[in-house]
């Protein structure tokens, strides 16, 4: 005598849940989590009130639906909206401080800046190269490349750099 399959259907709910998560781990987007939860909740819920395996499937389905509709994108807009737009790379470095290490010959020197980076350095436009020493606090003005254009820092950079 064949046994029913029916009565092991709960194996498959928690398997299928299973495999969702792991695939929602992946991809991070929500979609797979919903269907997790729905397979848990209508699935192995409906199984485990008795009810039959097409009911199973429907509230299984209906469910995963309304979560993915409902809750999915309440999840992303509040996941997207706690992740700010802080620069990155080089848009970061524009308007950091640093110091001047080597001083400037011919429109070359070299700078550290508050990052804890050492980078080429030359003046920017309008600004002398006599007018930049070593120890001199200096402002990045734009990137060229692996090369940062920096002006002296104002006193007002001044006073934020050294209090942090």
């Amino acid at each position: 005598m064949m046994p029913d399959l029916t009565e092991y259907l709960w194996i498959v709910w928690l398997v299928l849940a299973l495999l969702f998560v792991i695939v929602e781990l992946l991809t991070l987007e929500f979609t797979f989590l919903m269907l997790a939860a729905g397979t848990l909740v209508g699935g192995l819920g409906v199984n485990l009130l008795g009810g039959p395996w097409w009911l199973q499937v429907g509230a299984a389905a209906a469910i995963s639906a309304l979560l993915l509709f409902t809750i999915r994108p309440l999840l992303l807009r509040a996941l997207r909206r706690s992740t700010g737009n802080a620069k990155t790379n080089v848009d970061a470095l524009f308007g950091i401080g640093g110091r001047v290490l080597a001083p400037f010959v011919d429109g070359a020197g070299s700078v550290k800046l508050d990052n804890g980076e050492t980078w080429t350095a030359r003046p920017a436009a309008g600004v002398a190269d006599a007018s930049l020493g070593p120890g001199d606090r200096v402002t990045v003005a734009a990137v060229r490349g692996a090369t940062v254009e920096v002006a002296p820092a104002t006193a007002q950079h001044e006073e934020e750099a050294e209090h942090g």
